[in-house]
């Protein structure tokens, strides 16, 4: 009789089947796509679980079953009069039930499966099982019976059937659970509801209390420490500076900066995007964290290569950049009669230019269109700038590469930062920077990067700038590098431009569509991930927001 072939798929993690239980979407995020983000909620369980082995009260347990198709990591298992007890360490309240506490349906199948593991590992041994509810400070016994058997079978066969699928599955129809998930900023259920036109609150965060990392004095060098980043000065210029990992959401080298491997490993690790900029403030391109992308991408790809697609996006794109300077004019100029005077001519033009972005047959129209838009805009761009502006900081003209004047380089250092911000965006939902729908491929540069930016280019970089130079802000002097052939920002330069972008990015503004207010830095990634709606979910919201 010829041996039992050997089961060769992947086996499922016990704690998956939580979230299996809890939203098939949530399972199919994490699982297949491998999204996870972790919350307060999630932190404050792994502080429990540090805290419980400290106090000697946890033994893990590695288990593994081919038979049962599961692995995963028990948090203790002792022995009670002749029987394994399985122990599942919950930081919430219990299950409402009518007479004692219960374990919700996600606990009691996660348990259930790591009691079954358990069985397996020490055969003919009684095993029971229990969930204790900090919260609460409850304890649910239940017995690994026939029901609790064949719910966990079911429930591996429904978690292999999702995983060899290619498609998401639908938001879930019970709301209340949206609210207290963690992939919910990943997921965008509501803003999906909010495109079939149901009134939903928002769920997408604020913000992330995390910071941008920028280390940009030549010769540092950036090592870990256990769970830290240690920022080492040269000789000579200050001592070592620990960051929290935890509290870092980017890490940006400006320069000659060294990072070392074990950095970029935890980097990695964490989600911690890793960037760098050339001296002169170029980007050249990042590093994120995480693996688990292929169908994210294959689904980009297969989206993207449709040309009513590409063209119907672009279309849009260019639509919003064009309003956008238009809007930026127009706010700019407010309660100046001789300036809208002066401007009449470029709002008309730009004005005249935004109904044919949605008539467009080809990219290279738009292309037309947008260069048109362009000249319009950044000739009209000096009048924006008060008479009492130093004369070598008004704008005559955009120039780069290397830029010539003050004001293009630091408009030029700003445009970097937010091409690292979209990069490290699109990163973080997992598409592909090389494929776009707008630009062609030139340089180093991903297509998709430079699309998404064109949005961000206007309230992240015009705006500030032009903010900042008319209140005096630049020292003409000791903030830039002067030679015969270019003009680069100097040291103090270089921090007061990163300073004026990351505080621009922290200012929060209500999105005119779905009507939530969110800072800019969160609103460069919601826009990646209702990009991403477009071929995923529900159509329509991308490249919607304007400015006021």
């Amino acid at each position: 009789m010829s041996p039992k072939p050997a089961n060769t798929e992947p086996s499922i993690r016990t704690h998956a089947l939580h979230a299996l239980a809890y939203c098939e979407r949530l399972f199919y995020l994490e699982e297949v796509e491998e999204l996870r983000v972790a919350d307060a909620a999630i932190y404050a369980g792994r502080r429990l679980h540090h805290q419980l082995q400290e106090e000697g009260e946890r033994v893990e347990l590695e288990l593994a079953s081919e038979a049962l198709g599961l692995h995963g990591r028990v948090d203790a298992v002792r022995t009670r009069e002749g029987t394994l007890v399985v122990h599942e360490h919950k930081r919430g309240r219990h299950a409402p039930a009518p007479e004692v506490p219960g374990a919700w349906p996600s606990d009691r199948l996660q348990v259930g499966a790591y009691a079954l593991l358990v069985e397996e590992r020490f055969p003919g041994v009684p095993v029971e099982c229990r969930v204790r509810y900090h919260q609460t400070e409850t304890t649910v016994r239940f017995p690994l019976d026939a029901a609790l058997r064949g719910e966990v079978a079911s429930a591996v066969a429904r978690a292999r059937l999702l995983r060899a699928s290619r498609e998401r599955p639908p938001v879930t129809q019970e709301e209340r659970k949206c609210a207290k998930c963690s992939l919910a900023p990943v997921c965008l259920p509501e803003e999906e509801r909010q495109v079939a036109g149901e009134d939903r609150p928002r769920l997408f965060p604020e913000d992330d209390v995390r910071q941008v990392l920028h280390v940009a004095t030549p010769g540092t060098r950036v090592g870990r420490a256990s769970e830290e980043l240690v920022v080492t000065p040269p000789e000579g210029e200050g001592a070592p500076s620990r960051q929290p990992g935890r509290m870092v959401s980017a890490l940006v080298a400006h320069g000659a900066v060294q990072v070392s491997s074990q950095a970029l490993a935890y980097c990695v690790e964490n989600d911690i995007g890793v960037h760098w900029f050339t001296s002169g403030g170029r980007y050249l391109g990042g590093l994120g964290g995480g693996t688990g992308h292929v169908h994210r991408r294959m689904r980009q790809f297969e989206a993207l290569r449709q040309e009513s697609v590409s063209l119907g996006l672009a279309r849009r794109l260019v639509a919003a950049k064009l309003e956008g300077q238009l809007r930026f004019l127009l706010r700019a100029s407010r309660g100046d009669a001789d300036a809208r005077e002066v401007l009449a001519s470029a709002v008309r033009d730009l004005r005249a230019l935004l109904p044919k972005c949605a008539e467009a047959p080809s990219r290279d129209v738009l292309l037309g269109l947008e260069g048109a838009g362009a000249a319009r805009y950044f000739g009209a761009l000096p009048y924006l700038q008060g008479e009492d502006v130093d004369p070598r900081l008004r704008f005559d003209g955009r120039n780069r590469r290397p830029p010539r004047d003050r004001f293009n380089a630091v408009l030029g250092f700003l445009y970097g930062m937010v091409h690292r911000e979209v990069d490290a965006a699109i990163r973080s939902v997992g598409l592909d920077v090389a494929f776009g729908f707008y630009h062609q491929p030139r340089g180093s540069a991903g297509p998709l990067g430079l699309d998404v930016m064109e949005l961000f280019r206007v309230p992240l970089a015009d705006m500030p700038l032009v903010a900042s130079v008319n209140r005096r802000t630049w020292d003409v002097e000791a903030d830039f590098e002067v030679t015969s052939e270019h003009v680069w920002l100097s040291k103090a330069g270089r921090a007061k431009a990163i300073e004026l972008y990351e505080r621009r990015k922290r200012e929060t503004w209500k999105h005119n569509v779905l009507g939530y207010s969110l800072s800019y830095a969160r609103l460069v990634e919601l826009e990646v991930r209702l990009l991403e709606k477009e071929w995923t979910g529900k159509p329509g919201l991308f490249a919607t927001f304007r400015l006021r």
